[in-house]
């Protein structure tokens, strides 16, 4: 137990320190001075807007896991899939890694006492899916917003990203159509995925849902730049902003904490606009998305409450 605590703390302050190394290398490089200028003109009115557009999407979030959940037998009632979406999105945000949360979300459903044995593999899997369903929209979006960025690369470029984009989508549906059948962990995963994710009456949902959860990023991420005073035209500003959180996944820092603003300094810089505006549109957003995090500490310090699942008859 000592050894895993202590690798625990030492996982932790890695990444603290590789977020620490990378802010002050962005201290070093760029205006910091105009950053925190910029930070502390921030507009309450905007951030207002942004917290309001959080609840929308823990909501609309909340939703998805029990819908997914409920497509694989199991009852997730909607008040208990929000608290349990708001503590995981906290813990995300202090623990590194980006995930925690959401493991602490499968982990905490399938250890529930009152639930079936036979229901605890799908609830480990609801969280896993419904998790990979908004990402996966999210990665697809950054790969059109890198089509459409003047970053300098020719049209050969382009067309190899685009093609190994839908080589991509081509094997996972070959391999959600071909396997599954065996009885491992992995294929119970597919089998789930196609129930879950995949019928005909379940894809247009979960991706309308996903791309409604994806634009709640993406507009935060603009109103960051609003609450800042940052007047970046709204259609130059958009195609940078999925690229730069899809960085935030890269389980390296806390929060993607460092990353996100270092990416952002050079994505901003290679499309010729002014790479301290980006870092500071960055972490304006990455100080939204901690404040709006924050019911899920009162979640935790009240001690959530066990999350319960009912099996199908």
């Amino acid at each position: 137990m000592t050894w895993r605590v202590l690798s625990g703390f030492r996982f932790w302050m890695i990444r603290l320190c590789v977020s620490f190394a990378v802010m002050v290398a962005l201290a070093v490089w760029l205006d910091v001075g105009e950053v925190a200028n910029r930070l502390g003109r921030m507009q309450p009115a905007w951030v207002s807007a942004a917290l309001l557009l959080s609840l929308v999407q823990v909501l609309v979030s909340a939703w998805r896991w029990r819908f997914t959940a409920g497509c694989l037998g199991i009852d997730l009632p909607f008040s208990v899939a929000v608290q349990e979406y708001y503590l995981a999105m906290f813990l995300n945000q202090v623990i590194p890694g980006g995930v925690v949360g959401d493991v602490s979300r499968a982990w905490r459903h399938a250890r529930s006492q009152v639930v079936f044995t036979a229901a605890r593999g799908p609830a480990v899997r609801a969280v896993i899916l419904e998790r990979a369903s908004g990402q996966v929209v999210m990665g697809i979006v950054a790969v059109l917003s890198v089509l459409l960025l003047p970053l300098g690369i020719g049209l050969q470029w382009k067309f190899g990203i685009g093609a190994t984009v839908i080589g991509v989508i081509g094997v996972g549906s070959w391999t959600l159509k071909r396997c599954g059948q065996d009885g491992s962990v992995m294929g119970a995963l597919i089998r789930d995925a196609r129930t879950a994710l995949f019928t005909q009456k379940t894809f247009p949902l979960q991706f309308v849902v996903s791309v409604v959860v994806v634009s709640t990023y993406v507009v935060t991420f603009v109103i960051a730049a609003k609450t800042i005073g940052i007047e970046t035209p709204f259609f130059v500003l958009l195609p940078l902003v999925s690229p730069v959180l899809v960085t935030m996944v890269i389980p390296v820092t806390i929060a993607g904490w460092g990353v996100r603003e270092g990416f952002a300094a050079i994505l901003w810089g290679s499309v010729g606009l002014a790479p301290v505006d980006g870092v500071a549109i960055s972490v304006a957003y990455g100080l939204l998305v901690l404040l709006s995090t924050l019911p899920g500490s009162i979640v935790l310090a009240m001690g959530a409450k066990t999350t319960h699942f009912q099996a199908p008859d």
